[in-house]
């Protein structure tokens, strides 16, 4: 493994050749700027799911003691840490998994986004108290895979950046950051994506700054909010001329970064006008500026929903930033309905060459959202890393037979596998992987229960799982019983507890049938969303009722702490997914397709990437109502949520969906939606093909056989239709 440990003038990095380090460094400095800057709030690409390195150094064929260094490296990605608790959810996670795809397919991108050092924060569920939230510690300093960048002028000191903030009289006060390289590796470690992690809790950094930064999406106000923003917005343009990037496109992933913009019109300003643009600046100028700064900007918005667009009082803008960007936010950002607030989505709206929503449904709920942006409004339906998320079985299975022997490097092979997915003997197989992840599932749902039966005694947790409260021999659950999934942010408009809505009913089809039922859940709520963290909390308290009504028929699991193990865990080991968002305000959703590669059907309102992946109930099962967008509530308000009438939709299909999965004449429907998921969405909705579309409106000049492969990738599927 000698030849995977390279160095640059910012440090030495272990997992790639010298000559892959150099060839992607050349692709992100040369003149040329065919390269892309993708900035993100939160990027989620935890080592315990998916490790290309650590999966190397197991090979037998390694030597990993030739060197101190080499054995130091391998130490580390054998046996360190492998959690980077830098992501709150499916933003972060579809961030990393993005970048993963550009890795793989040789796309040249350098991502930015912040280090906390406090992480998003850690989730513990007590019976009684519901969701209680505690910091996250971890230490960057002993994780493999990040890299403290060294200052090449003084190589023992790390490398620190100045960011200007200003008080109310426009006096500069700097933040200062340490940047931290995390290296997204290719499967085939021939390429990596270098990501930017801006470590701002430093001592030469002002308190309230290493404050704000240490915790994902601190909430403590609005300002440290609007501080967070400006922290990872505003650094772009000094690492790009720090690191010497040429990149011409900025890829904003959600409106987090938008400040980005506000210094590139001050740059390009201070070209045409000279270094006095602020006083002599007219306001066409400004816009000019504007439309010139769009041409290099690729902005995606990924909700629908009113709290997840940031806008900012004026009074707080003017307290952190300068009096100019006010002037350029007030041409380009105010907001339509409070003249007192900035509209940081309307601005990354406004400047911008390509506006991407991330599905079919929600490019039309954005025009309606945006009219004004309408035209320029496309879509580009999300995706998922299938080498991160198919199951170690289910992989496996696919390397098994000759016809899928590529799927690794292309997903699209299930496309033409009509006669090898009809065979009885990859269906016996694939049953023989699924029953395999569902043990595996099973077996830690059933050791978690059996943990939370000792800390009732030892600690003053009151565990999430009435299970936990029966005797061992009635805890237990088994693998053969029909296992229903749900894991993701626990909001309002997700309606996680939709499904309950009339017990007697849910209990009725159970009992009446016969038919046992393992519903698992996990997720968080954000730790100020009161009403989500009150979801969770009814979740708990409908598990006792549940079993009891079904007489024991019916479980219902809640497990802590979710993460992207418990997740992959998850989408290949339950035999349903469920999804019961508010339609529309789902605006594509990921867990889903996690497990469509995984051949799990799901059972899903017509909200997001399902529209697309339903194909008319081949690969699973839809209820709730379908409202065109004309007519469609947007309003998360606990009157507007249709709770009722899509609950009732659920009750009628469901006693169907059981007998399919439990009536050995049925049984085979059941696994022809399976198969039907690996040929229709398994080469849809992964992150290569996302990679290849997002290539598209990068505009980027790449080597032959790259641009051949992504337009192999973009022939399968054509989002915007």
């Amino acid at each position: 493994m000698n030849k995977y440990i390279a160095t640059n003038r910012w440090g030495t990095f272990f997992g790639i050749t010298q000559q892959t380090l150099d060839s992607v460094w050349d692709n992100l400095t040369n003149s040329a700027g065919d390269s892309v800057i993708y900035i993100s709030m939160e990027i989620g690409a935890d080592r315990d799911v998916y490790h290309p390195i650590k999966k190397r150094l197991l090979q037998p064929d390694i030597d990993k003691n030739s060197t101190n260094l080499l054995r130091h490296f391998s130490r580390l990605f054998l046996n360190g840490p492998e959690k980077i608790p830098n992501y709150g959810g499916g933003l972060g996670i579809l961030a990393g998994d993005t970048l993963k795809s550009f890795a793989d397919l040789k796309i040249p991108a350098l991502a930015v986004s912040l280090l906390y050092r406090k992480g998003y924060f850690s989730q513990l569920v007590d019976s009684r108290l519901g969701q209680i939230s505690t910091a996250t510690d971890w230490s960057p300093e002993n994780t493999p895979s990040l890299y403290l960048m060294k200052n090449p002028d003084f190589p023992d000191l790390p490398l620190e950046i100045e960011i200007p903030f200003y008080d109310g009289q426009d006096r500069e006060v700097l933040a200062r950051a340490r940047l931290w390289l995390k290296m997204e590796v290719s499967s085939n470690l021939d390429f990596f994506i270098p990501e930017i992690l801006l470590d701002y809790s430093i001592p030469s950094s002002p308190e309230w700054i290493r404050q704000v930064a240490q915790s994902l999406y601190d909430s403590i106000s609005d300002q440290a909010k609007a501080v967070q923003r400006r922290l990872l917005g505003a650094s772009i343009v000094t690492i790009k001329k720090t690191l010497g990037l040429t990149g011409r496109t900025i890829h904003l992933n959600e409106q987090h970064g938008v400040v980005v913009v506000l210094n590139l019109i001050a740059e390009w300003l201070a070209e045409k006008i000279g270094p006095n643009y602020s006083i002599k600046a007219t306001d066409n100028d400004i816009l000019q500026a504007a439309e010139a700064v769009a041409q290099n900007i690729v902005f995606t918005i990924h909700t629908p929903v009113k709290a997840g667009h940031d806008r900012f009082d004026k009074n707080i803008i003017s307290q952190i930033g300068h009096a100019f960007c006010g002037r350029i936010l007030l041409l380009l950002a105010q907001d339509d309905e409070n003249p007192n607030q900035y509209n940081f989505t309307k601005l990354a709206m406004r400047v911008n060459r390509a506006t991407n929503s991330v599905s079919r449904l929600h490019k039309a709920v954005t025009q309606k959202q945006f009219p004004q942006f309408a035209k320029k409004i496309t879509a580009i339906t999300n995706g998922v890393h299938h080498l991160t998320w198919i199951s170690d079985a289910k992989a496996a299975l696919y390397d098994s037979f000759a016809e899928l022997k590529n799927w690794r490097e292309d997903p699209a092979v299930f496309v033409n596998t009509g006669l090898l997915f009809t065979s009885d003997d990859f269906r016996q197989s694939f049953e023989l992987a699924w029953q395999e992840d569902t043990r595996k599932l099973i077996d830690y749902i059933n050791n978690m229960l059996s943990l939370h039966r000792k800390q009732m005694h030892e600690t003053w947790i009151d565990p999430p799982n009435y299970l936990s409260n029966l005797d061992d021999g009635e805890h237990v659950l088994t693998p053969d019983v029909f296992s229903v999934g749900f894991a993701r942010r626990f909001s309002t408009y997700k309606r996680a507890d939709l499904i309950f809505d009339d017990m007697d009913k849910l209990a009725d089809i159970i009992v009446s049938n016969n038919f046992p039922v393992n519903f698992i859940y996990a997720g968080k709520a954000h730790p100020s969303d009161e009403p989500g963290k009150s979801i969770i909390k009814l979740v708990l308290d409908l598990q006792d009722d549940l079993y009891i009504k079904t007489k024991g028929l019916g479980k219902l699991i809640f497990i802590p702490g979710y993460d992207m193990n418990i997740a992959k865990m998850m989408v290949s080991g339950v035999h349903a997914w469920l999804n019961s968002p508010k339609r529309p305000l789902e605006a594509s959703g990921t867990s889903g397709m996690k497990a469509a590669i995984n051949g799990i059907p799901n059972i899903s309102t017509m909200d997001g990437w399902w529209v697309e992946g339903y194909h008319d109930g081949k690969t699973g099962w839809k209820f709730g109502y379908e409202a065109d967008i004309e007519t469609a509530c947007l309003s998360e308000a606990p009157s507007t949520l249709l709770y009722e009438q899509d609950s009732a939709a659920f009750y009628e299909v469901f006693p169907k969906i059981l007998a399919m999965f439990y009536k050995k004449k049925l049984h085979p429907q059941y696994i022809d939606k399976c198969i039907h998921n690996l040929q229709l969405n398994c080469p849809i909705f992964n992150t290569h093909r996302m990679a290849a579309e997002y290539v598209d409106r990068y505009k980027l000049h790449l080597p032959d056989p790259v641009n051949k492969r992504l337009q192999k990738l973009r022939k399968i599927y054509q989002s915007d239709v």
